[in-house]
């Protein structure tokens, strides 16, 4: 079953394509992480899912709505996390959440969405207290609170120390396996990495690349390059077989290898690779 189906997307800003003739598919159930660089198109394209902003070709398909005219039925079903939220100060963290919840059919329990992301000795301050790792907590909570089947997440994780990172990754791990459908734009590779089952790659609004983390843009296929000390020097060799050439170390140099390790390209590596040239070609012009 496909939760999200995008066919022949188009979006122009004066002239200029910030999303051009782009197709997707997203399983329901599915987290699915969407990176590029700044002005790749990713933010009008969840836009564009999210029903905040119009398109000006193409067929786009939510839950089997198209969000350009999705009503509230749509919207109970969908969660949203905007990349900022405004005009809360006065209020409490409880305070939104509780009266967020009203909206809902099917809300979470509010004790659980507070404790989820964090927010518990945070819970009755005011909104305007907060730092901005914690304003971005209650953005989270406010996108999970409904009980969405479908949630987007734009760069939800800025402002958050590592552990409240991880804290949300181990969240949104639960939201998935429970079925929930998760749409994510994030600079952080490690978190596409390990949050997401498929990640395409998108610039100057064109998907350049669509795969699991492990095997986009051919990275699994990648020779692996062993490395390893000896006679003082750092010593190295691109093999297609690293046992095979650790098992040959390891008899010439003794059972331990001094310094040994075995890498292959990252995602970091790979999604570089792949968007390096429209940087160029964004300098250049």
């Amino acid at each position: 079953m496909t939760a999200i189906t995008v066919r022949g997307l188009r979006k122009t800003y004066a002239d200029k394509a910030a999303v051009d003739s782009l197709d997707l598919d997203i399983g329901a159930g599915e987290c699915f992480a969407l990176l590029g660089p700044n002005g790749a198109g990713k933010t009008t394209t969840v836009e564009i899912l999210e029903g905040f902003r119009a398109r000006d070709a193409g067929e786009v398909s939510v839950l089997g709505v198209d969000p350009g005219s999705a009503g509230l039925a749509w919207r109970d079903r969908v969660g949203i996390v905007l990349q900022s939220s405004t005009g809360l100060d006065l209020l409490t963290p409880r305070e939104v959440l509780r009266s967020t919840a009203k909206a809902y059919r099917r809300p979470r329990d509010i004790d659980e969405v507070i404790d989820a992301t964090g927010l518990t000795e945070k819970a009755d301050d005011r909104v305007g207290r907060l730092s901005g790792g914690q304003r971005r907590r209650l953005d989270v909570a406010l996108g999970i609170i409904g009980s969405p089947e479908v949630l987007f997440l734009d760069e939800p994780t800025t402002g958050f120390d590592p552990q409240a990172r991880r804290d949300f990754w181990s969240l949104i791990s639960s939201l998935s396996s429970d079925g929930t459908t998760v749409l994510l734009t994030t600079h952080y590779l490690d978190e596409a990495e390990h949050l997401a089952d498929r990640v395409g790659v998108i610039a100057g609004g064109r998907l350049l690349a669509l795969d699991t983390p492990s095997a986009l843009g051919g990275r699994s296929e990648h020779e692996a390059v062993v490395s390893w000390d000896e006679g003082g020097e750092r010593h190295q060799v691109s093999t297609a077989t690293p046992t095979a050439e650790v098992a040959r170390l390891a008899e010439r140099l003794g059972a331990e290898v001094p310094g040994l390790t075995i890498s292959r390209p990252s995602l970091e590596d790979i999604y570089l690779s792949l968007i390096a040239p429209h940087l160029t070609q964004e300098v250049a012009s």
